[in-house]
Order: structure tokens, then sequence, then C-alpha cells
């Protein structure tokens, strides 16, 4: 099929094609829940055979659906254009592994660097957010109301990792250091192993926030442009608006967002170095 063109019209015919796609594998995803390692990625580090099954087949159908490219965790891949998909078949893989319900399928469509369209799905918790760019958040094709700041009692921020065998960067250290300085704040932080759920749970105004610590584009696209939707804020670190290779990523509530990047740039006085 022909490149997309760029108009409004073929951008929500795009957001149709990730929910699609999405849809479609959702069902091989809850079969294989609890699938075990297939091909070791590195020291700590594997994927299962869902991994690269729900790759394949996101592959297929968004690459025939649209004639762009794809870049995948599992398979990789070299986009040669300013637009391209972006897939992570099972976030939160050693969760999947385990059963955990924990986990979830993200899907973004890149255009110069920041995501346009964006589809996270959550099979085990019957979630599947999706958004466009300047559009509203919607949950399985019904739109959402903008999220509002959590009441300071019951705040919460997602937390990226302790460790990271793909991503060491921050050290273990660090990210103790952030995660101890959050739990100063009046957020509670929460640590579910699943990079594009805790962004999700910004966006539907289950915590306040969420940090991303990860560099990869694939963890954090698809949630940068859903919190943006839900009415939210998705910057680098240090506070830019966030930009596929940004080294982290904090997304949520104005007032929570705010939160959490004075306390990475508390960590980073201290010569903690957070961002």
């Amino acid at each position: 099929m022909a490149e997309a063109r760029d108009t409004a019209g073929a951008t929500t015919g795009l957001l149709r094609l990730a929910e699609e796609a999405v849809a479609s594998v959702e069902p091989v995803f809850l079969d294989g829940l609890g699938a075990r390692p297939k091909t070791m990625k590195g020291a700590g580090d594997f994927a299962t055979e869902k991994d690269l099954e729900i790759e394949e087949l996101l592959r297929h159908r968004l690459g025939e659906g649209s004639g762009l490219p794809v870049l995948g965790e599992e398979h990789g891949g070299e986009p040669d254009r300013e637009r391209y998909w972006v897939v992570d078949p099972i976030d939160g893989t050693t969760n999947y592994a385990t059963a955990n319900p924990l986990c979830a399928i993200l899907v973004a469509l890149v255009d110069g660097g920041r995501p346009v369209v964006a589809v996270t799905a959550a099979p085990t918790l019957g979630i599947r957010l999706s958004a466009a760019a300047g559009g509203r958040l919607r949950d399985r094709g019904e739109e959402l109301p903008p999220r509002e700041e959590s009441p300071d009692v019951m705040a919460q921020v997602g937390f990226s990792s302790i460790s990271s065998h793909s991503h060491p960067t921050p050290s273990e250290d660090r990210r103790l250091e952030l995660l101890d300085e959050l739990g100063r704040s009046y957020l509670r932080p929460r640590i579910t192993g699943s990079i594009g759920l805790d962004l999700s749970f910004a966006a539907r105004g289950f915590y306040g926030a969420a940090v991303s610590l990860s560099p990869h584009v694939w963890d954090n696209a698809a949630g940068a442009l859903l919190v943006e939707a839900a009415g939210g804020l998705a910057t680098d670190l240090a506070g830019n608006p966030w930009r596929v290779g940004a080294d982290g990523l904090v997304a949520g509530a104005p007032r929570a967002h705010a939160e959490v990047l004075r306390r990475v740039e508390q960590v980073r006085r201290r010569g903690g170095g957070a961002g």
C-alpha cells in the first residue's frame, strides 16, 4: 500500500489501523500469558515466543495497512523516514512470563520525532487506551474526559524500575536515590514492572504521574501521547517536551508533573545525576 498522506483524515485512519491491529493480537497475548523465555537478549533480559509472534503480527498489519516502516523492540528496524511505527509487543515481559497481569502492548506512530498516534492495551485488565495528536484520550473507542489532579492523600507516581539490564543508566544507586526523593513528596511511589502500564495509569488518572528512566522509544512514545491527550504534560527529565532520543520521560497531571521534576532536580543538584 502506498504511504498514507499527512492529513488529519489520514491520521484518523492510522489511529483506526493501530487500534484494530492491537485488538487483533489481544487474544494471542492472553492465550500465551505465562509463556517461558525463548530468546535471551542479554544478562537478565529475554523474550518469550509470544513477544516474537505478536511483534510479527503487528509488523505485518501496520506495515501492510499504511506502507510505513516499523521499528520493534524484538526485531529492530531502521526507519528511513520521518514517519514510522514503533512497537513493543509485550511491555513487562518478566511479568508476562510469570502470568503477572501487569503487562501491556504498546504501539505508536512517530512523525518528526514526536508521537502522533498511540495505542496501549493491557488485555488482562480490560484496558485499551488510544489517541491521535490533538485529540482526546479514548478507552476502547469511547472518549474520556480530561484527567484531574488526584487528591494529595491518594496521589501516586509510577516509577520505572530499581534496576534494568537493558538500560543500566542511571545506576541502581541513582534510581534508589530518586525513588527515596519521590517518597518524600506527597506522591506515593508505585513500581509495576511495565513502563507502558505506568504511563497509561497516569493518562487514566490512576497515578498523578509516571517516571520512565528508559531511553527506548518503544517504551515511551505511546504513553507520552496518551498523557497529553488526557490533558497532562509529557517531558524529558529536564522539563523539555518529550521527543524521540530523550533519556527519560516524566508524564502526568500538571501539578504532579511539576513535583516530579522538582525532585529530579534536587537529586541532580546533589550529584545524583538522575537525568
